[in-house]
C-alpha cells in the first residue's frame, strides 16, 4: 500500500468574492474540495471580510489588499495544512500596493498566487504588467537559486498561444495577447517552468476566461490566461499527476483552474 499522499491546488479569479458568495461559493468550494485554494481579483478591503469568507470550512486563509484603490485587485488563500511561511510584502511598494501576491511556503513546494496586472487600460498600465513580470521572474529566479521548487498560479492575463484563445488573428494587436506578453510566457519557459495544463493536455482547446459580452462563455468564444507554471523537477519527479481546467463551475467570468500533486 502506498504511503503517498495527494495534494490539490486550485485556483480562481472570482472577480468579487463578495459577488460569488452569493453563488454558493462555500458550497463550490465543498464540493471541489481542494487542499489548498488561492483566489484572485477578491476585491476587498480587510474590514470588509465577513467570518465565513475568513473561516471557509475547516481553512486557514490568509489575505493581500489593494491599499491604492478600493475594490480592486486583492488575492487570498485558503490553505487545509498551515504553510511555513507566508509573505504578502515583497518590498516592492509599485506592487505591493496592489495587493497581487501571496506566497506560500510548505515543506516540498513554494506556492505563488498571483493576479496578474491588466495592461489594457493604456501604455502605462502595459508597461506596469511587464514590469511586474521582469520583478517576478528575477524574485522566483532567486528562489530556485536557492533550490526551493516553485508552483506559479493564477491570473496571468495573457493567453500564450494561438490554441489558447478562440480568436487569435483580431486580437493579436489586444493587451493580452501582444506579442511582446506572449514573449514573458516563452521566456518562461526558456528558464524551465512547465505549463502543467500543456503538459498533459499539448492539443486541447480548453479556456479559462470569457468576456460577459457577446454570450461569450455561451459560444465558448474564450481565452486561457489562468495557468499553473511548475519548475521542471516537480515535473521531472513525476509529482505532478494532473492539470485540469474546470468549465462546469459558475460564478465569475473565469472557471477554477487546478493541478493534483503526490508525495
Amino acid at each position: 500500500m502506498s504511503d503517498k499522499k495527494q495534494i490539490k491546488i486550485i485556483s480562481w479569479n472570482v472577480n468579487g468574492l463578495r459577488a460569488v458568495m452569493k453563488k454558493k461559493f462555500p458550497t463550490i468550494v465543498q464540493d471541489l474540495d481542494p487542499d489548498i485554494l488561492v483566489l484572485q481579483e477578491t476585491k476587498l478591503q480587510e474590514n470588509q471580510r465577513t467570518d465565513e469568507m475568513i473561516h471557509l470550512h475547516s481553512y486557514k486563509s490568509f489575505w493581500s489588499y489593494s491599499t491604492v484603490k478600493k475594490g480592486y485587485s486583492g488575492v487570498a488563500a485558503y490553505s487545509k495544512s498551515e504553510p511555513q511561511k507566508v509573505i504578502t510584502s515583497f518590498s516592492k511598494p509599485e506592487f505591493d500596493g496592489e495587493g497581487r501576491v501571496i506566497q506560500l511556503d510548505y515543506p516540498d513546494f513554494t506556492l505563488f498566487d498571483i493576479y496578474f496586472p491588466n495592461g489594457q487600460m493604456n501604455d502605462t498600465r502595459l508597461q506596469y504588467k511587464l514590469d511586474f513580470y521582469d520583478w517576478f521572474l528575477d524574485y522566483a529566479g532567486d528562489l530556485r537559486d536557492q533550490g526551493k521548487r516553485l508552483i506559479i498560479t493564477g491570473d496571468f492575463n495573457t493567453a500564450h498561444n494561438d490554441i489558447d484563445l478562440k480568436n487569435p488573428k483580431p486580437n493579436a494587436k489586444r493587451s493580452g495577447f501582444l506579442r511582446i506578453e506572449r514573449d514573458v510566457l516563452d521566456r518562461m519557459i526558456d528558464l524551465g517552468y512547465v505549463d502543467t495544463f500543456r503538459h498533459f493536455y499539448p492539443e486541447k482547446v480548453k479556456y479559462s476566461w470569457w468576456s460577459y459580452r457577446f454570450n461569450a462563455r455561451k459560444n465558448n468564444a474564450g481565452w486561457r490566461i489562468d495557468y499553473f507554471f511548475v519548475t521542471k523537477d516537480l515535473i521531472d519527479k513525476g509529482v505532478i499527476k494532473e492539470a485540469f481546467i474546470d468549465n462546469d463551475v459558475f460564478g465569475s467570468d473565469h472557471c477554477p483552474v487546478g493541478i493534483v500533486l503526490e508525495f
